[in-house]
């Protein structure tokens, strides 16, 4: 099937169907090939003309380099996309730019190791499945830093951007505790957590932040940075059963309604239904101790 909406000649011979599976915009797929680190797709664009980015004057072509970048996998194998870049010359001798290459933020940024889709599909598995980086990095057929170079500056974007907060209506806290931590090396096990719980904006429960420390000043730090706007749209604030959360919720969110989680509830409920357990078992243990129970190798007289 001839891709006839493109730009490129039709003796190229492009396949709709092909493309389609690629799924890059402005890209085509020239060939697939199976390697022992996955599959290789030689990919290359079709531009036939661009402006220099210095003067913006219609640069020459000048042949095309190869790059590659690891893309996610694909039917459960790593996949490594082998763009052919074009090569521009710019004509202009007032222009500082000699030469460039071309680029596409929605396929890879300039000098990246993965593609976006590569790294949108591991930070969905890093917050949606519970994933790790070192097993992301598996199925990537890459290392463990080459990943995490690559997702750590996007993650700390996503933090810095203060638009994550806003529509949260209702907010849980909870503490989270490294185990595996030393805190005289790598900082402090205890964390206090905020959870976006509104739902219908998000498939599942979205982690807002983790601080240090788990204490009321803590929590009540974190909500007055988070500004007024933020406090007044929070309708209910849910909690474990720890006094100094309750207090800094107090303290910072007046108008919401304060509930225990239901994760908490039923753990309570739990811990209640065992003590009731233990104690009738003990209760009746005494009792047939004091009518000398033969079980107990004593006979009442």
């Amino acid at each position: 099937m001839l891709n006839h909406s493109c730009v490129c000649p039709a003796a190229l011979d492009r396949c709709d169907r092909c493309d389609l599976l690629l799924d890059f915009p402005g890209l085509h797929l020239v060939a697939v090939s199976k390697a022992r680190a996955g599959l290789v797709l030689e990919v290359e664009s079709c531009d036939p003309v661009t402006g220099c980015p210095g003067c913006g004057v219609i640069a020459t072509g000048h042949g095309r380099i190869v790059v590659e970048v690891l893309d996610a996998p694909w039917a459960g194998r790593p996949v490594r996309i082998r763009w052919r870049k074009r090569r521009w010359v710019c004509l202009e001798d007032v222009c500082e730019v000699a030469t460039f290459l071309e680029q596409d933020p929605e396929v890879c940024a300039p000098r990246g190791l993965l593609s976006t889709r590569a790294i949108r599909w591991a930070i969905g598995q890093l917050r949606r499945e519970g994933a790790t980086i070192q097993g992301l990095a598996r199925q990537l057929g890459t290392t463990w830093n080459t990943l995490w170079s690559q997702v750590q500056p996007v993650l700390t974007r996503a933090a810095e951007d203060p638009s994550r907060f806003e529509g949260v209506q209702v907010l849980g806290v909870d503490e989270h505790i490294w185990h595996h931590r030393d805190p005289r090396r790598r900082g402090p096990k205890a964390l206090t957590g905020m959870v976006d719980l509104t739902r219908g904006t998000h498939p599942t429960a979205r982690l807002l932040d983790l601080v240090p420390g788990r204490s009321g000043t803590v929590y009540r730090d974190w909500l007055d940075e988070r500004g007024e706007r933020f406090r007044e749209g929070i309708e209910i604030a849910t909690l474990d059963p720890f006094q100094g959360y309750k207090n800094a919720i107090d303290d910072q969110l007046e108008d919401a309604t304060c509930v225990l989680d239901a994760f908490h509830i039923v753990k309570l409920a739990g811990a209640a239904v065992d003590d009731v357990r233990r104690r009738i078992q003990q209760e009746t243990l005494a009792h047939r101790g004091r009518k000398g129970d033969p079980l107990f190798g004593i006979r009442h007289v």
